[in-house]
């Protein structure tokens, strides 16, 4: 087979691309090594920022976000017995769109699929070669056979794990990392949403979230131990723990439900530099991981395609600028939206290192975030999207 662009990882980064290259004219084939049930499997945060909004618009496949995402004007913060609301649309003149990560990516996959073009999943032994060169391939096992795409470029998108970064010569590339002490344990569960905004709790036994997915569906999160095993924890454990960590008059509406899913997220971040090798470029989870609070890894993912597919439509009208700016301007947002998810992370969880004097600064800086109009818009800034540079 060939294509003008390999991509690799068919989840909403890859899928975001294709389709974005599709509408540009672009020809390029999917290979995915899970099956398309484990790709909807995954559960992810679903608050999308204008910039992913105008991306998936631009894609042709926003119809049912429209009909069917939550609208937030804005979110809120507690600690101890104060809550803020944080009013994106006053501060910003923006909102956010709550519409899971699993929504998008069926959308993405649903359109692909009515297009006719090619996907390729459960492929086995994944590799990519000759990316340095000029002509770079990519390698699979399907139903016992290899399987070869010949291709001009390669996208890496697939994932933290993925083989595209791992390919990439040590010398070449260069990684930074903080590992958080704690995880965050989510329930999935068929209940009415604490509030119609997202709340985002300082709690002196640590931090909580309650998001939601629909008017009918809730996301909650608890900080919890890196030991922690979700066996250890009862759908009832969780709903208590998650009430005494909200404020009263919050705790009192809280609906409680049995759980559709639970899992243990551990929290990291993580950049790597470049972002592209050659032929390969890396986008989204292959080239960075944020922490989820503040909600930035799909966006982060949306806006490293939007430049790549801005940047191989101009490559195939003659233009070589936008690739070899690539890296340089996705990493300029990168390392934007780590900084954010660094300090609102800093801000709202309990650091066991930092003792009583960390949680009387968290509390110094909540109390200075309620007071201070400039606080609350760079908060808001942030929340909703830096712009994309291009």
């Amino acid at each position: 087979m060939r294509t003008q662009v390999a991509i690799v990882g068919a989840g909403p980064a890859g899928l975001l691309l294709a389709a974005l290259l599709h509408r540009a004219g672009i020809d390029s084939v999917v290979v995915e090594q899970r099956s398309p049930e484990y790709v909807l499997g995954r559960i992810r945060a679903g608050v999308l920022e204008q910039v992913t909004v105008d991306l998936l618009d631009e894609a042709g496949v926003s119809a049912r976000l429209h009909a069917q995402a939550l609208v937030d004007d804005g979110f809120m913060v507690s600690f101890g017995h104060r809550v803020q609301r944080i009013d994106l649309y006053r501060l910003t003149g923006k909102r956010v769109r709550v519409y899971g990560q699993t929504e998008v990516t069926r959308d993405l996959m649903d359109a692909r699929a009515a297009a006719g073009l090619k996907s390729v999943y459960e492929a086995a032994d994944v590799a990519v070669h000759d990316f340095d060169g000029t002509h770079p391939h990519v390698t699979w096992t399907k139903d016992g056979v290899e399987q070869r795409l010949d291709c001009d470029f390669i996208a890496g998108c697939d994932g933290f794990h993925g083989v595209c970064r791992a390919s990439v010569p040590a010398g070449a590339i260069r990684t930074y990392e903080k590992v958080y002490p704690f995880g965050w344990l989510g329930l999935l569960a068929d209940v009415p949403p604490l509030a119609h905004e997202l709340l985002y709790a300082n709690h002196a036994r640590g931090f909580a979230l309650a998001s939601l997915r629909s008017r009918t569906r809730s996301r909650y999160y608890v900080q919890c131990s890196l030991d922690d095993r979700v066996e250890q924890w009862s759908d009832d454990a969780f709903w208590a723990e998650f009430r005494r960590r909200l404020p009263a008059e919050l705790a009192e509406r809280l609906v409680t439900g049995p759980s559709i899913e639970k899992s243990i997220a551990p929290l990291r971040s993580f950049v790597a530099e470049p972002m592209r090798f050659g032929r390969l470029f890396l986008a989204g989870d292959a080239a960075h991981i944020v922490p989820p609070t503040g909600a930035k890894g799909l966006n982060l993912a949306a806006s490293d395609v939007g430049l790549l597919a801005r940047a191989l439509a101009e490559h195939y009208a003659g233009s070589a600028e936008g690739l070899d700016r690539y890296s340089e301007r996705a990493l300029a947002r990168v390392w934007k939206a780590e900084r954010f998810s660094w300090w609102f992370t800093s801000l709202m969880h309990r650091f066991p290192e930092t003792g009583e004097f960390g949680a009387k600064m968290q509390i110094a800086e909540l109390e200075y975030l309620c007071s201070s109009t400039a606080a609350q818009t760079c908060l808001a800034e942030n929340y909703v999207g830096l712009p994309l540079v291009t």
